[in-house]
């Protein structure tokens, strides 16, 4: 299955690895509703206020998937917008246009086109024209030298940035278990680990954009936005939770022997409407030097 790795398969994640820069439509489909709900709205209320009343308004989506921050974001803005889609992978791509909203908050029209290609290679010049830059669950899988890249392009654009989602290495897992905290740390140096000669930030993702963006003079502002996993997202949190703990597991092989019983320990819990999973991730906001 697309993104899964030798071990993961092993605790059954159907979908997609956290972590992976490969997803499946059925992974991005299922953790919609709770991207949704986790991203900051006083973050949109900034951009709001950023954008020029009146004016078109030019969005590139970077890392689009399925299109899901268009779903959510076009209809919170006012004003006719032109969504450049960009994705690597051209069926996530199709399934973006095909699903964008076709008016904004005040009825004004919402065009889409697609961009096929790796983020990473975006320039300063690519962006001309562009108001705002967004991406979510992205930043995560990027290096320190990407991330600095595409600070660099947005800034030198002087186009505004809404970077959502990047996890931030906190997970909080109700019932406590003794293993929760040997599981967290290997997944999170999963989440840090060195693929293709590439060093990926994982966790310190969020930081690294705000130095990076802040060293460049724009005005950054962050937001919590955790998934709060429930009762009401049984089905999310047993797949993350496999994909999470497979991947914990190809980190650090060692692990293996108590997954399956850690797992069994939590799918139940589950089932019992007793489990409860805060994934934490940070939002975060860069306007132009200047910007209000």
């Amino acid at each position: 299955m697309p993104g899964q790795s030798a071990g993961t398969a092993e605790w059954g994640a159907r979908l997609s690895v956290p972590g992976s820069p490969v997803c499946a439509p059925d992974w991005l489909a299922l953790r919609e509703s709770a991207d949704a709900a986790a991203r900051a709205p006083e973050l949109v209320d900034e951009v709001r206020a950023h954008l020029a009343a009146g004016a078109p308004t030019v969005i590139r989506d970077l890392g689009c998937g399925s299109g899901s921050m268009g779903r959510w974001l076009a209809g919170r803005l006012s004003g006719s917008q032109l969504w450049i889609l960009c994705d690597r992978d051209p069926v996530l791509l199709a399934r973006a246009g095909a699903g964008m909203p076709s008016a904004a908050a005040d009825s004004a029209p919402v065009t889409a086109r697609t961009w096929e290609g790796d983020l990473t290679s975006l320039r300063a010049a690519e962006l001309a024209g562009t108001s705002l830059v967004t991406a979510s669950a992205v930043l995560d899988l990027l290096t320190s030298e990407e991330v600095d890249g595409l600070a660099s392009a947005c800034v030198q654009a002087g186009c505004a940035a809404l970077l959502t989602l990047t996890v931030i290495g906190r997970v909080e897992i109700g019932p406590h278990d003794p293993l929760d905290g040997e599981f967290a740390a290997a997944f999170d140096a999963h989440q840090r680990r060195l693929t293709g000669g590439r060093r990926l930030l994982g966790p310190d993702a969020g930081p690294a954009a705000v130095d990076a963006f802040a060293r460049r003079g724009a005005a950054v502002r962050t937001r919590p936005s955790p998934w709060r996993l429930g009762a009401d997202q049984a089905e999310l949190a047993q797949e993350w939770l496999r994909g999470w703990i497979g991947a914990a597991c190809v980190q650090r092989p060692d692990l293996k022997r108590h997954a399956a019983a850690y797992l069994s320990r939590r799918l139940d819990a589950c089932s019992a409407g007793e489990l409860s999973v805060v994934v934490g991730h940070v939002d975060v906001l860069a306007l132009p030097a200047g910007a209000s």
